[in-house]
């Protein structure tokens, strides 16, 4: 392995001056959106320092090849440059929509990066030749594992083992994985789930790709910064090379490219990470076999005419490779059977939003991207805190957006699903968030609470709300001093309550139950009014409890306390 990293530093260096003159020639203008170095120095001058702490890779080697010089858009060119063929411009389906969408998920968090998803196809195409041609499964992980080499210290950094072999199969030391080479103990900071399976893997495009855009954008950097750029670039991967290489494709990238199938991009040249995992190719047929050494030709017999020509077979000729017509393009969406949204506040809506792609004769279209986005006054959120996640559809044409959970504000908002890209008419899911529900309330304990005229309840009243049998949190409970049973208007007599100001309150309203489902009550004081009374506590959801509060006249010879002021409402 060591010999192999040595041939393509060599082959590396060898073109160091090739890749310069390649970002020279691409970026001449000065690309788009990208704001130039203030320092005024040249790149070749500039000395760019990585962020602290381990790069992406380990340094591991990567692909040296560069971009063919006739961009995407505008053939021809003045500069004789190598050439690796037009389809370079292709990038695999699933692997193009797993770029696009980190960057439009990093764009709703942190759009002071400004990072292209151009920057991560570079990365990408270096890294491990788009997931070594987009050999991705639909949901974007690679069919077997792309592993670098071990980092040992043996022409490489030298990097113990940080996972147990979990990622990378080795125990001893780590090795760079997946389609973005992450080493495991940059992945276990930086890991994320962007295709919200449930897992952060490395040999998924879709969460490598969002892990490296924010490795990318770390430390408040700006992307269409010229300097933050190179920082990133070569935080990745601390090499001048690397870094020319990277921006020689970015370049590239920007100036054009185009979908294909998964699995049919085009392979790096050499060795390189996964290189075991690279496609086989059939062998042609074996020609026949000869002698080594030829023996004496026989003497042929005479020639005589023959008067009849042996008939003619014409000349048996392979029908050139016919190329699979390209899918037919996505014509609108539907609602694909998704049932009503609700949730209590707090909770996961059963239900997940699916829509399904269809073409203009109705028939499924997969891998289009659909954008599912929560709008409204809310604060619902889908899986991970987003408001907005980009994901494609199936063989099946649908696609069906990551969990849905309530925040605490009740009310209605929309879940809108968009095609990205097209002008096409979006599919809007109506969703309710309503309030927590407890279906049942008891007390704590059975003490009897009583107070003598004039006074107070010496215990505090504490209930337990709950639903379906599990203890019901955040729920609102309402408790009112009511007339009777058969009566629950508020009794203008008998125990009350005070707000901050000592103003007497017979309703308590925005009481809330704790994490456990337990509510404690505030302080009950009794007025000179002696009998037994009702305390009423009710929840969404029909819980309710009646809670006796018995009033009796002090003992002889105490002095009564004096009667409370009334509220304005008694």
């Amino acid at each position: 392995m060591a010999a192999q990293f040595g041939r393509r530093l060599r082959r590396g260096a060898t073109t160091t001056a090739v890749a310069a003159a390649a970002v020279a020639a691409l970026s001449a203008s000065q690309a788009p959106g990208i704001t130039p170095a203030t320092s005024g120095a040249g790149q070749e001058s500039t000395e760019v320092t990585p962020p602290p702490g381990t790069p992406v890779t380990g340094n591991s080697p990567y692909y040296t090849d560069l971009p063919p010089l006739n961009t995407p858009d505008k053939p021809g060119t003045s500069i004789d440059l190598p050439v690796t063929g037009p389809g370079e411009a292709g990038i695999p389906a699933t692997v193009l929509a797993a770029y696009k969408q980190a960057e439009q998920t990093i764009a709703a968090s942190d759009p002071a990066c400004r990072l292209p998803w151009q920057l991560l196809a570079a990365i990408g195409k270096v890294e491990s030749g788009q997931a070594r041609g987009g050999r991705v499964d639909a949901n974007g992980t690679t069919h077997s594992p792309i592993l670098g080499p071990v980092l040992n210290g043996v022409g490489f950094a030298n990097i113990s083992d940080s996972d147990n072999g979990a990622y990378d199969g080795d125990r001893v030391h780590d090795r760079a994985v997946g389609p973005m080479q992450f080493i495991p103990q940059t992945w276990a900071t930086w890991g994320q789930d962007a295709n919200a399976d449930g897992r952060k893997d490395p040999n998924n495009i879709y969460d490598a790709a969002l892990a490296a855009g924010r490795y990318l954008c770390a430390g408040g950097r700006d992307l269409g910064n010229k300097e933050d750029l190179d920082r990133a670039i070569l935080g990745y991967n601390h090499s001048r090379e690397y870094l020319r290489t990277v921006l020689s494709w970015f370049e590239y990238y920007k100036r054009g490219t185009h979908q294909v199938p998964d699995g049919t991009g085009m392979l790096p040249v050499g060795d390189g990470p996964g290189s075991s995992d690279s496609p086989t190719t059939p062998s042609p047929d074996p020609a026949p076999s000869r002698p080594s050494t030829p023996g004496p030709k026989p003497t042929p017999p005479p020639a005589t005419p023959d008067p009849t020509p042996p008939p003619t077979t014409p000349p048996t000729t392979t029908p050139p490779p016919t190329t699979p017509p390209a899918p037919a393009p996505v014509t609108r969406i539907e609602n694909a059977g998704t049932g009503p949204l609700t949730s209590v506040a707090g909770g996961e809506f059963r239900e997940r939003p699916t829509v399904r792609a269809e073409n203009a004769k109705g028939l499924p279209v997969q891998k289009v991207a659909v954008r599912f986005m929560v709008v409204g006054d809310t604060d619902a959120r889908f899986s991970g805190g987003r408001t907005t996640v980009v994901l494609a559809t199936g063989a099946d044409g649908t696609v069906s957006a990551p969990a849905l959970l309530a925040g605490e504000k009740t009310g209605k908002f929309t879940v809108r699903a968009t095609v990205v890209e097209r002008s096409l008419p979006g599919v809007e899911f109506e969703a309710t968030v309503t309030e927590r529900q407890a279906d049942s309330i008891v007390r704590a304990d059975d003490e009897a609470l009583t107070a003598t005229t004039g006074g107070e309840f010496a215990d505090v009243i504490k209930v337990k709300a709950a639903c379906d049998g599990a203890a019901a949190s955040g729920v609102a409970v309402t408790a009112t001093m009511i007339v009777s049973k058969e009566d629950a208007a508020e009794n203008g007599k008998g125990p009350f309550f005070k707000d901050a100001d000592g103003t007497v309150l017979r309703t308590l309203t925005g009481l809330k139950t704790g994490a456990d489902g337990v509510l404690e009550l505030p302080k009950v004081f009794a007025d000179d009014t002696e009998g037994t009374f009702l305390l009423r506590l009710t929840a969404p959801g029909g819980g309710s409890l009646d809670i006796e509060l018995k009033v009796t006249a002090p003992a002889t010879g105490a002095t009564p306390a004096p009667s409370p002021s009334p509220s304005p409402s008694a």
